[in-house]
């Protein structure tokens, strides 16, 4: 069999893909007579399944599972891919149904019948031809020929020729009988022989709306057609298992960080009226992004879902603000509806143009199309969503909540309340200490110089030394493990098998019997739900499901060991990965070697499978197809001389050798309606020596049987298992899967440097041979680009944005030295979470927490600006009293956004369990980014505000001296 992957541009309709594809193959004339034509999916081959199914015997089934292939064909995959939003259910093991005409050699020779003239007779004869129509009186007849056999009796009564008038029949020179082929697919399901079925999703499609789908259907077949039969199917593995965890997982971490968020707000306020009016913007701000994300035409997934649990500390930070000055205001003895009005008029520059920065900052990534965009996009949706909405709340609900329900401000202080305020005295000897502080920096030069020196250069260190190389997307902790086993040539099914049986050794004592695995426990392992062995052609994979899903990967190396100890075999054992596009993809670097001469590719795929083995030991490595032309063949060459003397094409010799060897399709036989194929074989059975093909007997036209061997020279050869085009070349691929701990932009630069540059610079390559990095090792490198520019755009966008609201292109400036000191805190955060909770690469998701920073954390230093430019304008202070003044009176509001935001993401670092990993290392670099730069921007922002100041006031001074 052959397949064609035709990969289109992200955002391509499938409809319309399809469609084009359909019309290019309707301008293939002609097929050759034993080729199907083919038939067009959506899925991809070996597209990640969804669900892995097991063929079971029911208490009384009396058959054999293997034997019920063409059941399940006809009525249970038909079924399934009816659904909705599913591309292909494919069938594993089995055994088709085929009508058998065995033939007697003796017998063909004694009444002058060959095989070529046996397949041609049935052939011909089994059709049903249209006549046209025509019309007698009022009605239209059509006419129609009807030849189709319908029973292996009709196949029994052709005639195929007369000898003295006497007709020789199929009858007499073979038996006919219904029978199974030979099995192509070896299947074990715990030990047992049986059939796997999966199913592949449409691209797009809702894989939770699929999944139940699929298991009302099943629910609807087993208890039906099947329990008649005394079969079931039953689910081995589910993905939306895992996905249902995971929603549930950041569903907890919302309402833990919701709470917390609360939590703080009380401690703050002290008063449970005030922390209501704040924290009215929480659930609005949610319920309200799940409107606009159904708006959007976007899916309330996990991605979603990790945005809006971000969002939940952020969408109180404006009303925070807001409020906070609403409260101040009102201690200074204004009417609530005073307050209310003074308080937001005040800062409502400040909060715009903290929520612009957010929002803008996300501009860019809606726009990335590369796979990891499709990510972003609903991240940023979710959390511009609920920002922008709370924008709205602090302006609208806020005032009206505080000019309505908030109580007047006490002077004074109950015993209880003052008894109470001590625990908060610490927090005015805190605030009182940074004013003193600045006040004091403010006055010497030599002081705001050297801390802004210092923190921006320990901010560029820390980045220097903390950066780690990238990875791409996160791989998850499914509950399943995948292994796959490629043999050495010319590996039969009855040894593959056997191999199989080896497995199942090692493996189903980890299987959970009555609950309990002593074998598991021993070797502190977790317990093994379902164990399933599929091996066909040169290729056998097996799939083993985790009863313990947090555990999964400490069976990894255990069944890597069990694949490695079986000799001559390559072995790769791999968790699906949340993004893989196939089995044994996943986390991966392809080096694609492409040419004309298949010899000299295989030679080039030798030396880099053995240069990759030593640039990374410990990595699993995959050659596709495999790098030996060992496949054994036995290679007839026809002596044309020879068998036109007797009458005989090479034809002709083809078609006996195929039937006397594995059986030669002659025809098709409709069976219930559905076709099986005709086929002729020999009595003598199966080959068991290659030295018995000479001596194999062949009949001649003329009744003479002769050998095999005086018609052709058959020799041992070796040739190709398989062979790979990509681009319309010749290609060999081989495929690096890097240790874990090892970052794929590690590795990617190790192949290239070590092994894809010196070949490249040696000169054995001409200019017919190409060499080219691909896999998700290209994916990384191009979204990386593309991060990397985003991340530029961000801060200018957020530069110009704010210049266009402070109407000056300086302060702007000023506000933007806190990103440094963000992103410096990012990676200190993402090394704090490698060091004490569990390893987390700089993914792709992660590189996004990043350009987050660049919208949030711009928030505090545009208070403290926009604060010092009023006192100064409204409030007649000189910069130094200004800057004081400002940090003292924003400094509240700034750690209460800030630890509320931090306290609403600290569960998504901290929370173990599915598709946390996902979140993990996006949530440590916003939290470590917000903390330092909440820590050191109120130095940071005055300082270089102050020495600003000081600037301004000498270049006035010069320029009104050079004037005079």
């Amino acid at each position: 069999s052959a397949y064609i992957n035709l990969m289109f541009e992200i955002g391509t309709d499938n409809d319309e893909a399809l469609l084009r594809a359909s019309n290019k193959l309707d301008q293939v004339k002609k097929y050759p007579d034993n080729i199907d034509k083919p038939i067009i999916k959506s899925g991809g081959r070996f597209d990640n399944a969804i669900t892995w199914m097991i063929l079971k015997g029911l208490d009384g089934y009396n058959g054999v599972l293997k034997q019920e292939y063409d059941f399940i064909d006809e009525h249970v995959k038909p079924r399934l891919e009816r659904i909705s939003g599913v591309a292909s259910v494919n069938i594993y093991g089995g055994q088709e149904r085929q009508v058998q005409v065995i033939v007697d050699s003796d017998a063909l020779v004694a009444r002058k019948v060959t095989i070529p003239e046996l397949i041609r007779v049935l052939d011909i004869e089994n059709r049903n031809i249209s006549a046209g129509d025509f019309d007698e009186g009022k009605r239209r007849y059509i006419a129609r020929t009807v030849g189709e056999f319908n029973s292996v009796e009709d196949v029994a009564k052709v005639i195929i020729k007369r000898i003295d008038q006497i007709p020789v029949t199929i009858g007499d020179v073979a038996k006919v009988i219904l029978d199974f082929e030979k099995p192509e697919v070896a299947v074990r399901h715990e030990g047992v022989p049986t059939i796997v079925l999966n199913a592949v999703r449409e691209p797009g499609s809702n894989i939770l709306v699929v999944m139940d789908k699929l298991k009302k259907a099943l629910a609807e077949l087993n208890g039906g057609i099947l329990e008649e039969k005394k079969l079931g199917i039953t689910k081995v593995y589910d993905a939306t298992g895992y996905i249902y965890s995971a929603i549930n997982l950041v569903r907890k971490n919302i309402f833990i960080g919701g709470t917390l968020a609360v939590i703080v707000l009380l401690l703050f306020l002290r008063n449970f009226a005030s922390t209501i009016i704040v924290s009215v913007a929480i659930p609005i701000s949610v319920i309200g992004t799940f409107l606009v994300m159904t708006l959007f035409g976007r899916n309330i997934n996990v991605v979603s879902l990790a945005g809006l649990s971000f969002a939940t500390g952020m969408v109180v930070d404006n009303s925070i603000v807001v409020f906070e000055n609403i409260f101040r205001h009102r201690e200074m003895g204004k009417t609530r509806a005073e307050a209310a009005y003074d308080g937001t008029s005040e800062v409502w520059g400040a909060v715009l143009a903290s929520t612009l920065t957010t929002v803008a900052v996300f501009l860019p990534i809606v726009f990335v199309q590369e796979e990891a965009g499709q990510l972003f996009r609903d991240i940023a949706i979710a959390i511009s969503s609920a920002v922008v909405l709370s924008l709205i709340i602090s302006m609208t609900a806020i005032p009206t909540l505080s000019a309505k329900i908030l109580g007047k401000v006490k002077q004074k202080s109950t015993l209880k309340e003052k008894q109470i305020s001590k625990v908060y005295s610490f927090a005015k000897w805190f605030v009182d200490s940074i004013a003193n502080f600045i006040y004091w920096m403010c006055g010497r030069v030599s002081a705001r110089v050297g801390i802004v020196v210092l923190m921006i250069f320990l901010a560029f260190a820390f980045v220097w030394v903390l950066a780690p190389k990238t990875e791409y997307l996160p791989e998850g902790n499914r509950e399943m493990l995948f292994g796959i086993l490629l043999p050495p040539p010319g590996y039969n099914l009855a040894e593959l098998e056997a191999i199989g049986k080896d497995i199942e050794k090692d493996i189903l004592p980890l299987i959970d019997h009555e609950g309990e695995s002593e074998t598991a426990n021993k070797l502190n392992l977790p317990q093994v739900k379902n164990f399933f062995y599929v091996a066909f052609g040169q290729q056998v994979f097996m799939g083993i499901v985790s009863k313990i899903q947090e555990r999964t990967r400490e069976l990894l190396p255990y069944v890597y060991g069990v694949l490695k100890k079986i000799p001559g075999m390559i072995a790769i054992v791999q968790q699906p990965g949340l993004f893989s596009r196939g089995i044994g993809e996943g986390r991966s670097i392809k080096i694609e070697i492409k040419g004309p001469e298949l010899s000299k590719l295989i030679s080039l795929g030798k030396q880099i499978y053995g240069m990759s083995s030593a640039a990374l030991p410990g990595s699993q490595i995959r050659p596709i197809p495999g790098l030996d032309l060992g496949n054994p063949e036995m290679r007839i060459i026809p002596n044309r001389d020879r068998l036109s003397r007797l009458g005989m094409t090479t034809d002709d010799l083809g078609l006996t050798v195929n039937a006397l060897v594995d059986g030669a399709k002659a025809s098709n036989y409709r069976l219930h309606g559905d076709e099986i194929d005709l086929v002729i074989k020999n009595k003598e059975g199966k080959l068991r020596r290659t030295q018995d093909l000479a001596v194999f007997p062949v009949i001649a036209p003329s009744g003479e049987k002769v050998t095999l061997g005086s018609l052709a020279d058959i020799s041992l050869q070796e040739g190709p298992t398989r062979i790979d085009h990509i681009d319309s070349q010749r290609a060999i691929t081989i495929l690096v899967i890097p240790p874990r701990k090892i970052p794929l932009e590690t590795a990617m630069d190790i192949i290239r440097d070590k092994i894809v540059n010196p070949i490249k610079a040696s000169g054995t390559l001409s200019s017919l041979y190409s060499l080219k990095i691909g896999g998700t090792a290209d994916d990384l490198t191009r979204t990386r680009q593309a991060l990397m520019l985003n991340f530029i755009l961000a801060v200018v966008i957020s530069y110009l944005l704010m210049s266009a609201l402070f109407e000056n292109f300086f302060y702007p400036f000023i506000i933007m030295f806190s990103v440094p000191l963000a992103a410096a805190g990012g990676f200190i955060g993402l090394f704090l979470v490698n060091l004490f909770i569990t390893y987390q690469p700089l993914d792709i998701i992660t590189m996004l927490g990043f350009i987050i920073l660049v919208g949030i954390v711009v928030n505090n230093a545009i208070l403290i600006v926009y604060q010092t430019l009023n006192n100064i304008r409204d409030g007649n202070m000189n910069p130094r009293d200004a800057i004081v003044q400002s940090v003292r009176t924003r400094i509240r509001p700034i750690y209460m956004s800030s630890i509320t935001t931090i306290c609403a993401m600290f569960p998504l670092v901290l929370s173990p369990g599915a598709g946390s990993e996902f979140y993990r290392g996006l949530g440590s670099v916003v939290v470590g980014g917000l903390l330092a730069s909440t820590v050191f921007t109120i130095f940071l922002i005055p300082a270089l505000l102050s020495l600003a100041f000081d600037a301004a006031k000498v270049f006035r001074k010069y320029f009104v001296f050079a004037k005079q």
